[in-house]
């Protein structure tokens, strides 16, 4: 199974190393991030944990979780497929990156890369994503990954007691693979 990509623009997706401690704390600092972790990652021992975690999962082939890297193998942001379910050939797929990264397209070459890698990889027929209806970026991104709406769960979560409409995504393996989408994507993350 291959486990490194090369991207556009000198990205690439490899999984998660113990190197990536500093960058995964870094990035887990934003106040909009922390919701996205499993757990609070508010030292370096949270951030080792959550990055055994990443490699548990690998291992046990419950979930598959990539850096995004740049040119000199910093991490930019994640992309994971989770939720495995290989009766019937699906995913959950998800994606973030570092406030710094956001706008050079590390969210999007990231999961259009991690998509195509479980259609060849792990032979999945459907992956699906959501994203609250307030993170327009999040949406780009899935758009841009080839992903097509397919409806709304209303008031699906809930952060800081306020609910969030999520927006439903699916993409299969037989749809038309997306051509390059030009412009900057902003945002954390679904």
């Amino acid at each position: 199974m291959r486990d490194r990509l090369d991207l556009p623009g000198g990205l690439r997706l490899r999984p998660w190393q113990p190197s990536d401690v500093r960058a995964v704390l870094g990035a887990f600092e934003e106040p909009v991030m922390q919701r996205q972790a499993d757990a609070p990652l508010t030292s370096t021992e949270a951030a080792e944990q959550w990055l055994c975690r990443r490699r548990k999962q690998w291992l046990d082939g419950a979930a598959y979780s990539f850096a995004v890297t740049d040119g000199e193998d910093m991490a930019l942001g994640g992309a994971t497929v989770s939720n495995l379910n290989l009766e019937h050939s699906t995913g959950w797929i998800s994606y973030w990156t570092t406030s710094a990264a956001r706008g050079r397209r590390v969210a999007s070459q990231g999961c259009r890369a991690l998509v195509e890698w479980c259609f060849a990889e792990l032979a999945l027929f459907r992956l699906e994503l959501g994203h609250r209806t307030d993170n327009p970026a999040s949406c780009r991104v899935a758009l841009a990954a080839g992903f097509a709406v397919e409806g709304l769960q209303r008031g699906k979560l809930v952060y800081d007691g306020v609910r969030h409409d999520v927006e439903t995504h699916a993409r299969l393996a037989t749809d038309t693979p997306p051509r390059e989408a030009p412009g900057p994507h902003r945002g954390p993350g679904p």
